[in-house]
C-alpha cells in the first residue's frame, strides 16, 4: 500500500490515507510513456495542408489547341502541372492518416505509472473535498496559492464535483477534467495533478485488477 496526505482546500493537512500501490506505486517506464503519449498526439493531430491536383483545379476540360501544325508543344489541358495554374505534383493532402494504434492493457498500465511518477515526486495534491464554497474564479484561484501549487496544474473532477469546472477556466496554466478522462497526454503536460480523494479511490477502483 501507498500512503499519501490529504488536505483541505485552505492548505491544511486533515489526514492520510492508503492507497494502492498496484496502482499508485509502480515503477518509471519511460519507453511505453513515450509510446502511449505520441501515439495521443498523432491521433489529434488535424491534416490541414492540402494542394490540388490536375483533377481538382478549375479551368476547362478542353485541349487549348490541335495537336499538330501550330509550332507549340502538345498539350492537352491547361490544368496540366507544368503549366501555371495547374495541378499540383506529389503535394501533401488530406488524405494523410496519422492514427497510431495503442492496446487498451498499455494505455492502462501507462496512466498508473504516470500516476506513481506523480505520488513520488510529490506533485499530486490530494484534498478532501474539491468544492469551491465562493463561486468564483478567484476563489479557486486562492485555494490553489494555499496549496501552494506553483506550475501548471491539471485538475481531475469527479461528477459531483464537475460543476467547479467553471471557476478554474480562466486560471492560467491550469486545465480541468473528469477524473474518468485522466490520460497520459494530460499528465505529462502539466506539472502537477489535483484530485479529491473520492476521485483518487475511483481510479483506484478502475485501474485495479483486484477489483470485483
Amino acid at each position: 500500500m501507498t500512503k499519501i496526505s490529504i488536505y483541505s482546500l485552505n492548505g491544511k493537512k486533515v489526514g492520510e490515507e492508503k492507497i494502492s500501490s498496484e496502482v499508485f506505486g509502480l515503477s518509471d517506464n519511460d519507453q511505453l510513456l513515450h509510446q502511449v503519449y505520441v501515439s495521443q498526439r498523432a491521433n489529434q493531430r488535424q491534416v490541414i495542408a492540402h494542394t490540388k491536383n490536375r483533377s481538382e483545379r478549375a479551368g476547362s476540360g478542353k485541349k487549348p489547341w490541335k495537336q499538330k501544325g501550330t509550332g507549340n508543344a502538345r498539350t492537352g489541358s491547361i490544368r496540366n502541372p507544368i503549366w501555371r495554374g495547374g495541378g499540383i505534383v506529389f503535394g501533401p493532402t488530406k488524405n494523410r492518416n496519422f492514427k497510431k494504434n495503442i492496446n487498451q492493457k498499455m494505455k492502462q498500465k501507462a496512466i498508473k505509472i504516470a500516476l506513481s511518477a506523480k505520488i513520488r515526486n510529490e506533485r499530486m495534491i490530494v484534498v478532501d473535498k474539491l468544492e469551491i464554497k465562493e463561486k468564483k474564479t478567484q476563489a479557486f484561484a486562492k485555494a490553489l496559492e494555499k496549496l501552494k501549487i506553483k506550475g501548471s496544474l491539471l485538475v481531475g473532477f469527479n461528477q459531483k464535483e464537475s460543476d467547479n469546472y467553471l471557476y478554474l477556466r480562466n486560471i492560467a496554466n491550469t486545465k480541468g477534467i473528469l477524473e474518468n478522462q485522466i490520460n497520459v497526454l494530460d499528465m505529462l503536460n502539466y506539472k502537477y495533478l489535483l484530485l479529491s480523494i473520492d476521485s483518487v479511490k475511483s481510479i483506484e477502483k478502475r485501474y485495479s485488477k483486484s477489483k470485483k
